[in-house]
């Protein structure tokens, strides 16, 4: 048996203002699922399009307290098990710890299995949540019922600052919080890890100041692209060329929770990140 996947974020604020944004079925629809109910210690139940397989509530409430929830979730015919926990940290700053069950790496880069996209739809649910208590806008949430990825989000800064930050290796890996190699030109590479991991997507395209495609082979293009915005800058993603019968959710999500953590870094004069760690199962199938 394997350790589940745990995901440790800083959120700011109160504690209890955390734990009311996890449990109240109105805010729950606003940043998570665009349907849910909850009433504890009985039902906690989320689903809808931005829910993986979110026809039904697939949900089973096994522990709720003032601390800490958990329940069952049956994905892909499996029962995983999801536990969330906020803990203070500060009178204006809660540490968030989320353990995800029978998540497994492999099925993420394959995409045999939507719980292979736990971990990014939990991180792009966290950044979700983090901008809802920052009073800031939602980052575009993944539809899984639809093949067309694409969103936008404006970002408080000059368009040509958006631009290095996202071109240049330094800065990328410091907003994404994982190392990027970026050679921003036609041919070049883009490489998550760095240069040294042996695999690198190729930019086909390029439009100094304003755009940028990265090729990643059987997951698509990703494209990028930026514009004035009274004075911000908007930026535009896409991710295109997959196979429209297996889109690549996991992908998106989680290119989609680091532009969260891009409009930070370019918002806030002290910036730091919300991400404390990420521990990933060492084997398949997380025990629950």
């Amino acid at each position: 048996m394997s350790e589940p996947l745990i995901i440790n974020a800083r959120l700011a604020a109160p504690v209890e203002t955390v734990r009311r944004a996890l449990t109240d079925p109105a805010e729950l629809r606003v940043w998570l699922a665009e349907h849910a109910e909850v009433e504890l210690p009985q039902r906690y139940e989320f689903w809808g399009r931005y829910t993986p397989e979110g026809d039904a509530p697939h949900q089973r409430l096994i522990h709720a307290d003032e601390h800490s929830l958990r329940f069952a979730w049956l994905l892909d015919g499996v029962e995983t098990t999801t536990g969330i926990d906020p803990r203070a940290e500060g009178p204006d700053s809660t540490v968030i710890t989320l353990t995800q069950s029978h998540f497994d790496f492999a099925e993420a880069m394959s995409g045999s299995s939507i719980r292979g996209a736990l971990q990014t739809y939990w991180s792009l649910s966290i950044a979700n949540l983090a901008a809802h208590l920052e009073g800031r806008p939602l980052l575009p949430r993944t539809d899984f019922t639809s093949a067309d990825l694409c969103g936008e989000l404006v970002i408080a800064a000059p368009m040509a600052a958006v631009y290095e930050s996202l071109t240049d290796s330094e800065q990328a890996s410091a907003w994404f919080g994982y190392p990027i190699g970026i050679e921003p030109w036609v041919g070049g590479r883009y490489a998550m890890g760095g240069f040294e991991t042996g695999y690198a997507a190729k930019v086909i395209d390029v439009e100094p100041g304003r755009k940028l495609s990265v090729d990643w082979g059987p997951v698509g293009v990703t494209t990028w692209e930026l514009a004035e915005s009274d004075g911000k800058t908007k930026l535009t993603f896409v991710q295109s060329g997959f196979d429209e019968q297996n889109p690549p959710y996991a992908a998106w999500s989680g290119s989609v929770a680091g532009l969260a953590e891009l409009r930070r870094y370019h918002e806030m004069a002290d910036w730091q990140p919300i991400w404390l760690s990420v521990e990933m199962p060492t084997t398949a199938d997380a025990a629950s």
